[in-house]
């Protein structure tokens, strides 16, 4: 985040992969930084969070997506369980741990 301060991305697809372990402050820095013909492509699980502080509700990825619910210039794509791309196992474990 300190490489980007003060930075605009103009004509670029940006992608943040991993974005549920981004706390809300680290996502709005990325998306305001965002320069005229780029797009920001947020990709997480809220079922994946691996930081200690953060929650199914705190996160960056469930922030954005909760905030900009309505924006003309967000669209959002939520995949169901049944679309888990990892294995019946992984599936498994999202339902019981």
């Amino acid at each position: 985040m300190n490489f980007i301060r003060g930075r605009s991305f103009v004509n670029t697809y940006l992608m943040i992969d991993e974005a549920q372990n981004m706390t809300p402050k680290q996502v709005k820095g990325i998306i305001t930084r965002a320069g005229k013909g780029t797009k920001v492509i947020l990709l997480g699980d809220p079922n994946q969070i691996d930081t200690a502080f953060l929650d199914e509700r705190t996160n960056g990825l469930c922030y954005a997506s909760e905030r900009m619910k309505g924006s003309s210039h967000c669209y959002q794509i939520t995949l169901s369980a049944q679309e888990c791309e990892r294995s019946l196992l992984a599936l498994d474990a999202i339902k019981r741990l």
